[in-house]
C-alpha cells in the first residue's frame, strides 16, 4: 500500500466477497487495495494470516461511503458491531 495515502480497513472476508466489493467501489469511484497475508506468506516462504481471509482497504476520505456499501452488501458480516 502507498505510504503517501492513509488507508482504512473496511472489510475482511472471502476473496470472492472482496472482489465483488472492489467492483462496487470502482463503480462509486472509490479506490481500494487488497491485503492477503496468507498468500503473501506463501510467496515469501513462510505462513501468515488465515486462509480465505482477505482484507480490503480504502482511502480514509472514502471510508464512510465504502463502509456503507460493504454493510449494505454483506450485512451479516457486520452483525457484531
Amino acid at each position: 500500500m502507498s505510504s503517501d495515502e492513509k488507508y482504512e480497513r473496511v472489510y475482511t472476508g472471502s476473496e470472492t466477497n472482496v472482489q465483488y466489493l472492489q467492483e462496487l467501489f470502482a463503480k462509486a469511484s472509490i479506490s481500494s487495495r487488497v491485503r492477503n497475508d496468507f498468500d503473501s506468506g506463501l510467496r515469501s516462504g513462510f505462513g501468515g494470516g488465515m486462509r480465505g481471509q482477505v482484507q480490503l482497504f480504502v482511502v480514509k476520505n472514502h471510508y464512510d461511503e465504502a463502509l456503507n456499501i460493504a454493510k449494505t452488501t454483506f450485512p451479516k458480516d457486520y452483525n457484531n458491531e
